[in-house]
């Protein structure tokens, strides 16, 4: 594989990773032809691939009518944003090792649960959860900024207090207050 080829699949690689801020127009879907579609294209996605990240991209719309499409596997909550694994991609940042918390900016509490799946919460409120499995979370809010997060019923299951990191089971996390 080329030098020049080789650039082109990074860069389009990091074009998903970093979508948000290279795609400023929102969609619901990623229909064929749109800016997102070609991220997948660019980034060497097969058809497969792609079929499958838009499924996943369009389960999360599903559960959460409000989430806005902002590049070809991330979309904006309620609360922050929520990147999904791409298929057959296990080095782009959605799919970092279970062992390691992800990345996260100052302010922001990030988890990621055991699809791959990251969910970054920057503002404060109580949103639903839809993780699953055993992940790993970065509480990197301001010190002493308190995280909870809820059973089913709506009572508090466990906390932590930033900054820190951790690993926990996310598939009895249904709810998160970030701060």
């Amino acid at each position: 594989m080329s030098a020049r080829k080789t650039l082109a699949i990074m860069t389009a690689v990091a074009a998903l990773i970093a979508g948000p801020v290279l795609s400023a127009q929102a969609s619901t879907t990623v229909p064929t032809g749109s800016a997102h579609a070609g991220q997948t294209r660019a980034a060497g996605l097969t058809d497969r691939q792609a079929t499958e990240l838009r499924d996943r991209v369009d389960a999360v719309l599903a559960q959460d009518p409000r989430a806005r499409q902002i590049s070809a596997n991330t979309l904006t909550t309620e609360g922050g944003t929520v990147t999904v694994a791409v298929p057959g991609r296990s080095e782009t940042r959605d799919l970092a090792a279970p062992a390691a918390a992800p990345s996260c900016a100052d302010g922001h509490l990030c988890v990621q649960d055991g699809r791959g799946y990251i969910y970054d919460y920057y503002r404060c409120g109580y949103y639903d959860f839809d993780g699953i499995g055993d992940g790993t979370f970065n509480n990197n809010q301001t010190p002493g900024t308190r995280a909870r997060f809820y059973n089913q019923d709506g009572s508090e299951r466990w906390s932590n207090v930033a900054k820190s990191t951790g690993t926990a089971s996310w598939s009895p996390v249904y709810h998160i207050r970030p701060c």
